[in-house]
């Protein structure tokens, strides 16, 4: 019924036109451009600011020819506004109740942001693609839908009782030969997975105290290795043995983050190590079972880096 009644109305419409000039047609039923090509504003705007909308067509080549910003800023009478959402991060860090707070240093207002990362280390790549995900597969610990982690075992020993005099003692340190506690372990996620954080490269001088130029030389190798101007420490105490004087150098060091921390691993992984003879790799004690790893190059090893090797060749 509704199909034959719909075609009826249609065909009375369309033989009348004066009828069909008086149907009102809803606006939601069709779509017109309402935007303007040009600015009807009447006040005076600056010659910064385009008064034509961007419907309109290209620019042409002669206009893009005869731009020029210099001309353009000589002959601004009055300066453009200022930005209102210019920030000046404070110098100071007063307390986390303070009104004026530091944003964070990712942030581009920051006074601690740091451009970058401009490359993608072979490197660092690789830890990303390949060692995360075994990293948190390696520690994944799995509790059951609906339980919970036991309790973790006591960090300190206690005293077994078998003398009067234990009652009242504090409880003993962990067995070993160091007298601190280890890092807690915690749960290993996406989120904390065990990366490397930087680098500190370090060079104890025995000489420095009866050679001063000692430190220079230090101070340049440790510098063309790594890329990072070197920073010189001095002793804190007289020590005989080592020859330490106070307050004068001792070592050069430097510490290695971003970029510049993948680019002196690689360097030592890839060229390096390699060329040592008979070498047996890092080993396994090397760390202290809180995320430290530390080993050492003897001199005929540090003149195997390119940055050192070069001036040997010449």
């Amino acid at each position: 019924m509704a199909a034959p009644q719909t075609a009826r109305v249609t065909r009375s419409l369309l033989s009348n036109p004066k009828r069909m000039s008086r149907v009102q047609i809803p606006q939601c039923l069709y779509q017109t451009r309402t935007a303007s090509t040009t600015y009807t504003e009447t006040t005076d705007l600056s010659e910064d600011v385009v008064p034509d909308t961007s419907f309109r067509n290209a620019i042409s080549e002669e206009h893009i020819t005869s731009f020029n910003p210099l001309a353009r800023s000589r002959r601004r009478k009055t300066q453009l506004p200022p930005s209102r959402y210019q920030f000046r991060p404070p110098k100071y860090y007063r307390g986390p109740l303070h009104p004026h707070q530091p944003p964070p240093p990712w942030d581009p207002s920051s006074r601690l942001f740091i451009p970058g990362p401009f490359s993608l280390p072979r490197l660092e790549e690789t830890y990303h693609t390949t060692l995360a995900p075994d990293l948190m597969t390696l520690m994944y610990t799995h509790h059951p839908p609906g339980t919970l982690p036991g309790p973790s075992p006591p960090r300190l020993r206690g005293w077994d009782g078998s003398s009067p005099y234990h009652k009242n003692r504090p409880l003993r340190a962990p067995r070993g030969a160091s007298p601190h506690l280890p890092l807690m372990d915690r749960p290993v996620t996406f989120r904390n997975i065990p990366r490397l954080e930087k680098i500190h490269v370090h060079s104890f001088l025995r000489d420095a105290g009866t050679d001063q130029n000692v430190v220079a030389v230090a101070c340049m190798v440790v510098q063309a290795i790594t890329g990072v101007r070197a920073r010189v420490y001095r002793a804190k105490h007289n020590i005989n043995n080592f020859n330490l004087v106070k307050g004068r150098p001792c070592a050069v060091g430097v510490e290695l983050r971003g970029e510049d921390m993948w680019a002196f691993l690689s360097k030592v992984v890839e060229v390096v190590m390699p060329r040592i003879k008979e070498y047996q790799g890092v080993k396994g004690g090397a760390g202290d079972g809180s995320g430290d790893i530390g080993w050492g190059f003897s001199g005929e090893v540090v003149g195997g880096f390119p940055e050192v090797e070069v001036n040997y060749d010449a």
